[in-house]
């Protein structure tokens, strides 16, 4: 029997439907959940990490990427009310539910179904909050990442909660290639949140390859030096 990961455009396991609340930092929230989502049965504490240690503004443009039912960006939204929120998830399901759960708990969102970054057309988010789906695989995950930095306005950051015994270091590595810096913000049992800010317009991988090439093409010797530096001296 194959089991079907939550990371899947149309799940096609059975409807079995779900709900819960949940109160964080003293806001009380209502969530309708299904079977073929992370987590459906009860606010997980990635998340709860992920929401307590989240740095936001409250006129921010933030992106949940990867939302799920939409715990994070509905709460995130619950606490700063003046920002701009977009859910967006790969699983047509969830993005179903996520709606819903911004309707029940009276906020106001956009939500709407992407694979990573296919749909979303905004480049000027402040913020993007991202639970990286290990066990989809690493490619995915890293492209998730190279693809926050692209629709992140300069001075922007990429908030991700990780598990660095589950493919966490890695991803902790590729968040400083790419943005070339990256620091703890907390953590909470196995649960680590991470940061980092989009400070060029250029990834930062690319950046040392042009640097690399730079000095390459303005420190080599020229075809005639490494000639004339063959040549036998005239003493």
């Amino acid at each position: 029997m194959t089991i079907e990961h939550y990371y899947t455009k149309t799940p096609k396991s059975k409807l079995v439907d779900y709900s819960f609340s949940a109160k964080v930092f003293g806001i009380n929230l209502k969530f309708k959940t299904a079977s073929g989502m992370y987590s459906p049965k009860k606010l997980d504490v990635g998340s709860i990490v992920h929401i307590e240690h989240a740095i936001i503004r409250n006129k921010d443009k933030v992106l949940d990427l990867g939302c799920g039912y939409g715990a994070v960006g509905i709460t995130i939204k619950k606490l700063y009310p003046l920002s701009s929120v977009v859910m967006v998830d790969i699983n047509e399901r969830a993005v179903k539910y996520a709606k819903e759960n911004a309707a029940l708990n009276k906020v106001k969102a956009e939500v709407f179904q992407s694979d990573v970054f296919e749909n979303v057309k905004d480049k000027d988010f402040n913020t993007i909050l991202l639970n990286p789906p290990v066990n989809a695989g690493l490619k995915v995950c890293y492209k998730m990442i190279g693809g926050s930095f692209e629709h992140l306005k300069l001075g922007g950051t990429l908030q991700t909660v990780l598990r660095p015994r589950e493919g966490g270091a890695r991803l902790i590595n590729k968040m400083k290639s790419v943005f070339g810096n990256v620091k703890i913000l907390g953590s909470k049992s196995i649960y680590e949140v991470w940061i980092s800010k989009k400070e060029s317009s250029e990834p930062a991988s690319e950046y040392n390859r042009s640097m690399a090439n730079y000095c390459l093409l303005y420190t080599s010797p020229s075809p005639r030096d490494r000639t004339r530096s063959r040549m036998p001296s005239s003493a």
